[in-house]
């Protein structure tokens, strides 16, 4: 078994704490489902949002899901770029799993599909 990195990214509209929850949620479920992980393979959760969204920790979505209380997770704002995406959510889920490395399947969702359309199904 090996710990493998799977990235996911989306956007909201607005820097509102019920839409950041919600699209944290919606990430972190799309990678589980494509991934078929289980909370208790999970090392650990790296979280960063742009300067814009300030709302809330997004970590309070996934420490809010069944199964994932015990998960280390760890929010940062991600670099400031110029021109980059705004508004937007990125995870780094660290899984202990079997799959090869192109087994993996990332997910971009909403205005994050820009960031990597060589890695959408």
């Amino acid at each position: 078994m090996v710990v493998r990195g799977i990235r996911g990214a989306t956007t909201v509209e607005y820097n509102d704490a019920d839409e950041m929850l919600t699209a944290t949620n919606e990430l972190l479920n799309e990678i589980v489902k494509n991934n078929n992980t289980d909370p208790k393979d999970i090392a650990s959760v790296f979280i960063t949002v742009t300067s814009d969204l300030n709302a809330t920790f997004p970590a309070r979505a996934i420490r809010s899901m069944e199964g994932w209380e015990l998960v280390p997770l760890m929010c940062s704002v991600e670099i400031e770029v110029d021109h980059a995406l705004a508004q937007c959510i990125r995870l780094m889920v660290m899984v202990n799993t079997t799959k090869e490395q192109h087994e993996i399947h990332h997910a971009y969702l909403n205005g994050a599909t820009v960031l990597r359309p060589d890695l959408l199904k």
